[in-house]
């Protein structure tokens, strides 16, 4: 009877994380990528709430400080563009006239009004439909706000109580310490990869901004890029985006300079606006991601496989597949290495790291422990001596 009621909570368990699966997994990726923030400076302050706090800041605050800025340039330039013009008076709006105004402004004149002409079947169906688009605007971006902020409170609580859910599940691990070593090398490895896609962000945006300013030295007189180095910045940390990723800046950049090109009526120029669209394409989105990528994260497996996983799990899941079909991948990939030998031959499955033949005597007579080689080999950044 309780292993049945075990198996319904684990089947709703199970119901919940699915459908709001991108949800957990873009917050493990957020969790495994500060996780070496915090780890360091837990050590300086003591306090694992504030530490949390403050690694979660240091990952998000420099690109909201990006964001920021690269608004404050499109307000700017906004300025810029309107000029002289009023945009404060009635008057500029297109189809507002001195008639219309003057009766708004009339409470006499509204009063005798025919609202019957104006209240009909479809002029109060298109009210109610703008409403409802109006609403269904509100309730995606409400949405939206509630994803990011279950993403960030799981990750915060994850970095605050890992330790505790870790000794929680040591509980439940087997006596040979299979489960246990299969854990943490999984736990290793996904720290690695997510936040390998940190140092990826990290050097494309410094390849963004060289490619950019160097770009801008051939550019004709009035079509440069705008702000390059805060374009390849930004695209940097718009590659943490998945699927998307750099598109959501260089693409609105390329649609800003054509129709700068278009209105100022220099049309020879778009060969600079296509000659920006390319680079960006091929050298600061395409190349980082299927080669940069896959290096920076895959230190402790196979670069190829690593590619694989980030090209084709968005194509299989979606958006959040750049993060779930890696995550797939070190689980298959451990349990080939780990387990799978063992359950081949049909012997008892013993982890080297604690299989007792690996016990040397030593001079005296004795037996000491040695090094765990996988440890060292991955303390040095390498890939374990099997």
């Amino acid at each position: 009877m309780w292993a049945g009621f075990g198996l319904c909570l684990a089947a709703a368990l199970g119901y919940v994380v699915y459908a709001f699966v991108g949800t957990v997994v873009f917050g493990g990726f957020l969790y495994y990528a500060t996780r070496p923030v915090f780890v360091r400076i837990r050590r300086r302050i003591g306090h694992p709430t504030v530490a949390a706090v403050v690694a979660l800041l240091a990952l998000t605050a420099p690109a909201l400080l990006l964001v920021s800025y690269a608004l404050l340039i499109v307000v700017t330039e906004a300025e810029q563009l309107l000029g002289a013009v009023d945009v404060l008076d009635p008057a500029t709006v297109p189809g507002v006239d001195e008639a219309t105004l003057e009766l708004l402004s009339d409470p006499e004149a509204l009063a005798g009004l025919d609202w019957e002409t104006y209240l009909s079947a479809d002029a109060v169906g298109s009210v109610l439909s703008g409403a409802g688009n109006a609403l269904d605007t509100v309730t995606f971006f409400g949405t939206g706000l509630i994803h990011v902020f279950v993403v960030f409170a799981l990750a915060f609580y994850l970095l605050r109580d890992g330790d505790r859910l870790r000794r929680w599940l040591g509980r439940f691990t087997d006596d040979r310490g299979v489960l246990l070593a299969y854990a943490e090398r999984v736990d290793r490895d996904y720290q690695n990869v997510f936040f390998g896609n940190i140092l990826n962000a990290a050097l494309t945006g410094t390849i963004g901004v060289i490619a950019y300013t160097g770009l801008n030295l051939f550019a004709p007189d009035g079509a440069a890029i705008p702000a390059a180095a805060l374009v390849g910045l930004l695209a940097g940390v718009a590659s943490l985006v998945p699927v998307v990723g750099m598109k959501l800046v260089y693409v609105p950049v390329v649609a800003g300079m054509a129709g700068r090109a278009a209105f100022a009526g220099t049309p020879g120029t778009l060969w600079f606006v296509a000659g920006f669209a390319v680079v960006s394409f091929v050298i600061v989105d395409t190349v980082p991601d299927l080669v940069l990528r896959p290096y920076v994260s895959g230190r402790s497996l196979h670069v190829g496989a690593v590619m694989l996983a980030y090209t084709l799990g968005p194509l299989l899941f979606g958006w959040y597949g750049i993060f779930l079909l890696p995550m797939f991948l070190v689980l298959l990939v451990r349990f080939v290495q780990i387990v799978l030998p063992e359950l081949a031959r049909g012997e008892e499955l013993r982890p080297y790291s604690v299989d007792p033949t690996y016990l040397e005597p030593d001079a005296t007579g004795g037996e000491t422990e040695t090094v765990d080689e996988e440890s060292a080999a991955v303390s040095d950044g390498g890939d374990p001596v099997e």
